[in-house]
């Protein structure tokens, strides 16, 4: 539907008034007919709303990525290389991509399969487990517990993750212990490290860090120099891992 005459009229005679005399306030009657021209249009033209909506989000997005370009730069090391996260595939891989991750975020548990398809179709992939226990009690607890099987069996921990993930229910300290145990890992081990070794401060940085990146949720993944926020899928992000090698970006 067309905007009648009379508006069209009436919106440019007022534009034409302000783009001639730019410098001239309107008066109260100038306001409130452009008021009611913006009112008309709108009004038979409802779509142009969904598309100013659309474009904010779009520049917001944006602003988010750029913003998480930067901190991703300054926290490199933290993000990349900590001493303290699990690394799986390739430990000398040519391109490392990092999840932020909790045990109790249905969305990761949908991730799971993109990291093992990632890991068993490119051999120079390094992924790095980086644990953000930000869904409530349970996942704390939970995460306890991935933490002592870190320090107690390492080599155990991939598949103690893989477990976790593909289990149904809430991960809590007892399902996560009872995995544990189940992969032979000795219960009171696993009580003794987390009771002596307790993982606080690595979830407080962990927090921080997600702070500085903008993580608002799980999965968030580190490729390159770019956060991608969300489960975005296998091809997004081998998309991003095959620019990182292209040219030393996550965006060439």
């Amino acid at each position: 539907m067309s905007v009648p005459s009379k508006t069209l009229a009436l919106g440019s005679m007022l534009i034409a008034s302000l783009w001639l005399s730019p410098a001239v306030a309107l008066d109260e009657q100038q306001k409130k007919e452009m008021g009611q021209f913006i009112r008309e249009y709108l009004v038979e033209n409802p779509e142009v709303m969904l598309e100013v909506q659309a474009a904010l989000e779009a520049k917001q997005q944006a602003a988010r990525v750029s913003m998480a370009g930067q901190a991703v730069a300054a926290n490199h090391d933290a993000i990349f290389s900590s001493k303290t996260d699990v690394v799986l595939g390739n430990p000398d891989g040519d391109v490392t991509i990092v999840e932020f991750f909790d045990y109790n975020c249905g969305y990761c548990k949908q991730a799971l399969g993109d990291m093992e398809e990632i890991l068993a179709s490119d051999p120079n992939v390094r992924f790095v487990l980086k644990e953000l226990p930000i869904l409530g009690p349970e996942s704390i607890a939970a995460h306890r517990v991935a933490n002592a099987v870190r320090l107690v069996a390492p080599e155990r921990y991939p598949e103690f993750h893989r477990m976790m993930l593909g289990a149904t229910g809430m991960a809590t300290e007892d399902s996560a212990i009872e995995i544990a145990t189940s992969l032979g890992i000795s219960d009171a081990d696993i009580r003794k490290s987390m009771e002596e070794q307790p993982n606080d401060a690595l979830v407080r940085e962990a927090y921080q860090l997600a702070t500085n990146i903008g993580v608002t949720g799980t999965p968030t993944y580190v490729v390159g120099n770019e956060a991608l926020f969300g489960a975005v899928g296998r091809a997004a992000i081998e998309e991003k891992v095959a620019n990182v090698r292209a040219c030393g970006q996550s965006t060439c």
